[in-house]
């Protein structure tokens, strides 16, 4: 029979990221978890959350930390821009959309940019990844392109143009998608020029 301690790194090596709460779930006291880490066996990178130490991060390992401690988080703007490819930007913050009614996440690790969606905008155009083992929700490109215009006066014009040439340009998605998209996000009319220019 596995020791607690077993079971806890057994878990970190399929999660790659972990919270308290999944060994807390699993009937495991959290002392294992500080035991592990004066041990050496587990880092501590934020408040509640472990990883092994030395495991190697992939480039979107943000994300995946910041979906672990706000689990109905949706990756947007500029982190879904990064994700997708689609900006020369560099965000410090990840960029997480929240119900409206949410309550704002208490959260040392990593610096959040909380944005709040409502309704339709919590469901559609979004995609879920695999990111270190953990499904990560992020706004489709077409999405995200619709939603740089739509949070323009938040994020600058010039970012919204770019992601919608690098949408072009790399072939992220059809118009179609983008008009479907921009209609969804009630920015059709405000993108119909910026479009025309890029047609």
């Amino acid at each position: 029979m596995p020791t607690n301690a077993e079971k806890v790194l057994a878990l970190a090596r399929k999660r790659s990221i972990l919270r308290t709460r999944d060994v807390v779930a699993r009937g495991i006291p959290r002392v294992t978890l500080t035991r592990l880490e004066r041990a050496g066996l587990l880092e501590r990178i934020g408040r509640g959350l472990y990883s092994l130490p030395g495991t190697d991060a992939t480039e979107h390992h943000t994300l995946a930390a910041a979906i672990r401690r706000v689990p109905r988080g949706i990756v947007c703007l500029l982190s879904a821009l990064r994700f997708h490819g689609m900006t020369t930007q560099q965000p410090f913050e990840v960029w997480l959309a929240i119900d409206r009614k949410a309550r704002r996440p208490a959260v040392d690790y990593p610096p959040l940019r909380i944005v709040r969606f409502a309704g339709a905008g919590l469901s559609g155009g979004i995609q879920t990844h695999q990111i270190e083992g953990v499904p990560v929700r992020v706004t489709s490109p077409a999405r995200t392109v619709a939603d740089c215009f739509r949070y323009r006066n938040k994020i600058g014009i010039d970012v919204a143009i770019e992601a919608l040439r690098d949408y072009r340009r790399l072939r992220k998605g059809t118009l179609d998608a983008l008009a479907t998209a921009a209609q969804a996000r009630c920015v059709a009319e405000v993108m119909r020029p910026y479009l025309e220019v890029l047609a």
